[in-house]
């Protein structure tokens, strides 16, 4: 059983009202009833003032004239009709003429309303605590999974665990997804059918990889990747439909690995909790799935599937960063910085919401452009430096917690301070739509690192810089939390 997927919510997008459309009116005399002299009588009314006075209130909470370009746009006015009815030559010329002429009214700040992008603090631990719990199963199982014979430099076993991870998390960071885009949509049957149809399916495939991949003296191997694999479905389906505390539970028997750290436990016993806890999460599972599978399969239509492969290749890259951290001098090392990763999964979750919540906020009080970049830009520093704050602490931590573990030195600090910011960064851009740049970066500093393994330092720095770049270019607009 692997802890290091983690599984991301989409953003829930809130449209715009739609500009109320102005009632039908004679070419020529806007404004004037059919058979009234133009020449007798008031001037005819300026057809920008009844278009100020329609959107007047949309526009005064605008910061940047795009905004009410996007809002003309998105209301179906074409650079004719604009130039016809309104004198300007398109709609970000109409919109600077609004932007100056309404007076900046933003309304004080509400309470952020309940949803995927708001979450309390506590529940985020807890979904770290169950990403890295999993991890105690390696410590249980490492007796029994050691091959006669490794390949490619790497122990015996190691192959058909990591390709039966590996697909896992490719699989169900699609699905789950998926699953969330049904939430999104307010339709909970349907995120429960797409689980019931994609979990078992995701679980077969990582068995049949680990299988495929594994050597003749690898079997033990390969059956505790098939374990791994129908575990990461179970903990899919449970986190996807907010069950933590039951997943919780369920990860309960784990806990007999803590003895494990110190003294021999006998064999049986160590495959006795390692079933315990995977019988468990199934069984969890499958209640929670029970309703869906009396309404039936899930129906045709909905959020395209193709939607949801950017997120799996996502998973496959942040996957493989999380994999080469802990590829260490020792195996006490390594498994320290995967712990430390996969438990900084909660504090980072709760400051993506964070720094959506401050956006939101400076959004609705800030007047002008330059003073939201300014805001937004000192909130990212802020986020993305108590996150990595909290990774020094936790791999400090586990440093002092796992016996005979050694002081990581500087360059595998640094490096994995540089893995931390490519992973936060990208669930970042990922949660803002951004998810295609985020995962060719992670693959490419993925793949640099599995062909040339001293490179990763380099790879990891040329990743958190690009990732840093885009998170500027593209979060700092305001039109980037509005729609």
């Amino acid at each position: 059983m692997s802890g290091s997927l983690w599984l991301r919510r989409p953003t829930t997008h809130t449209p715009l009202p739609a500009i109320p459309r102005p009632r039908a009116e004679t070419p020529g005399a806007p404004g004037r009833p059919p058979g009234s002299n133009p020449a007798v009588g008031d001037l005819a009314p300026d057809p920008l003032d009844r278009l100020t006075e329609r959107i007047g209130g949309l526009a005064a909470v605008a910061v940047h004239p795009d905004e009410i370009a996007a809002l003309l746009e998105s209301d179906g006015m074409t650079d004719d009709h604009i130039r016809l009815t309104y004198g300007r030559a398109d709609s970000f010329e109409l919109a600077e003429d609004l932007y100056a002429r309404v007076e900046r009214r933003h309304p004080a700040p509400e309470a952020p309303p309940a949803g995927p992008w708001h979450s309390g603090l506590a529940g985020c631990l807890l979904r770290g605590l169950v990403f890295a719990l999993p991890g105690l199963a390696y410590v249980l199982a490492s007796p029994l999974l050691a091959g006669e014979h490794g390949r490619f430099g790497l122990p015996g076993g190691t192959v058909p665990l990591l390709a039966g991870a590996v697909t896992g998390w490719v699989w169900n960071q699609a699905l789950s997804h998926r699953a969330y885009t049904w939430l999104g949509l307010g339709d909970r049957p349907a995120a429960a059918r797409t689980l019931l149809l994609g979990a078992p399916t995701g679980a077969l495939a990582g068995t049949a990889v680990a299988l495929a991949t594994a050597a003749p003296g690898e079997i033990p191997a390969a059956l505790f990747a098939a374990g791994q694999s129908l575990y990461l479905a179970a903990a899919t389906v449970l986190l996807v439909l907010g069950r933590e505390r039951a997943l919780l539970c369920a990860l309960v028997p784990l806990a007999g690995a803590v003895p494990a750290f110190r003294w021999d436990l006998p064999d049986p016993l160590r495959a006795a909790l390692l079933l315990a806890a995977l019988t468990a999460s199934t069984v969890f599972a499958a209640l929670v799935l029970r309703p869906g599978a009396r309404r039936g399969a899930a129906g045709r239509g909905g959020p395209p599937r193709a939607a949801s492969f950017p997120y799996g290749l996502f998973g496959l890259g942040s996957g493989l960063l999380v994999l080469h951290a802990g590829v260490g001098d020792t195996l006490v090392s390594g498994a320290g910085a995967v712990m430390a990763l996969t438990l900084s999964m909660g504090p980072a979750e709760w400051l993506l919401h964070r720094f959506r919540g401050e956006s939101l906020t400076r959004l609705r009080t800030l007047t002008t452009a330059r003073e939201f970049r300014r805001a937004v830009t000192g909130t990212l520093v802020l986020c993305l430096g108590g996150y990595l704050t909290v990774l020094v602490g936790l791999t400090l931590a586990a440093t002092l917690a796992w016996p005979g573990a050694p002081w990581p030195a500087l360059p595998r600090l640094v490096t994995l301070l540089l893995i931390g910011t490519v992973l936060w960064l990208g669930l970042l851009l990922q949660a803002f739509g951004a998810v295609l740049s985020a995962a060719a970066v992670c693959l490419l500093a993925a793949a640099a690192q599995t062909a040339e393994p001293a490179a990763g330092p380099v790879a990891a720095g040329g990743a958190a810089a690009v990732l840093a770049v885009l998170t500027c270019v593209l979060l700092v607009r305001p039109t980037a939390h509005r729609v």
